[in-house]
């Protein structure tokens, strides 16, 4: 489903649903991987079919799944720019593990067994925000992104739009993709006001439909498209069996939740 020229069914907030269409200048914008390497591996080889290069990752590529290696790999190979998230930072120790729930906790200290040098100095060299055109990219809420704060309620959403100052300003974290108009009334996606974008999970949706998430942006005609695709989530499941990783992560991603 369009966010122009297409009303939405809410207001407010929206899960997305989509179809195909062709584009003009498209970027992609990922964000929330978690070392789910099945989920981004369907993700590029969609992108590759369609054409689009140009790849943002708004960070968490790490956490919850068992491929934390593979995913910083093809991030650092495939991604024109990357971000870093609250995991991310975790993984390198700069955000307490104490901070996490337990499953984010035994994650990360089962990751940071394996994970090799080169990748860890590369989630090393990640910021915080990226700007680029009139866009801003964001893991969490804009304002004050060191503190990782979640955009779930009408406050939250109108204190994170005096986080920046551009038209659009995209994020993930929730893992539930919605949009957010400043105006918290705008049905449509439009030059005149600004909006903030959650694009969803690639490997750990929320919003109850166990698909990948992320989203299409075409610059030129101002259109944004949320997009949802099956993937192997039987590998996944059989890798995290395999490490011994909590099996409340193999329910979520089987229920989207």
């Amino acid at each position: 489903m369009f966010i122009s020229p297409t009303e939405f069914q809410s207001v407010y907030f929206l899960v997305f649903t989509t179809f195909s269409v062709n584009y003009c200048m498209q970027i992609a914008i990922l964000s929330d991987i978690h070392s789910n390497l099945p989920a981004l591996e369907a993700i590029f080889s969609y992108l590759k079919s369609n054409n689009i290069e140009k790849i943002f990752c708004l960070g968490d590529i790490v956490g919850y799944g068992p491929f934390p290696n593979e995913c910083i790999e093809l991030v650092r190979q495939k991604c024109f720019r990357t971000i870093s998230g609250n995991h991310d930072l975790a993984q390198l120790k700069k955000i307490p593990i104490k901070n996490f729930n337990k499953m984010g906790k035994k994650t990360l200290l089962w990751t940071e067994k394996i994970i090799t040098e080169e990748n860890k100095k590369f989630l090393e060299t990640l910021p915080l925000n990226v700007i680029w055109q009139n866009l801003t990219f964001v893991h969490a809420s804009p304002l004050n992104p060191e503190n990782f704060q979640y955009i779930f309620t009408y406050q939250e959403a109108e204190e994170a739009f005096r986080g920046f100052k551009t038209s659009i300003c995209f994020i993930g974290h929730t893992h539930i993709p919605a949009l957010i108009s400043e105006d918290l009334s705008s049905t449509k996606l439009e030059h005149e006001k600004r909006f903030i974008i959650n694009v969803g999970s690639v490997g750990q949706p929320r919003d109850g439909i166990p698909k990948t998430s992320f989203g299409i942006f075409d610059t030129k005609e101002w259109m944004y498209q949320n997009i949802r695709l099956e993937y192997d989530i039987q590998k996944t499941i059989d890798a995290l069996k395999k490490f011994k990783l909590p099996s409340i992560l193999s329910r979520r991603l089987i229920i989207g939740l």
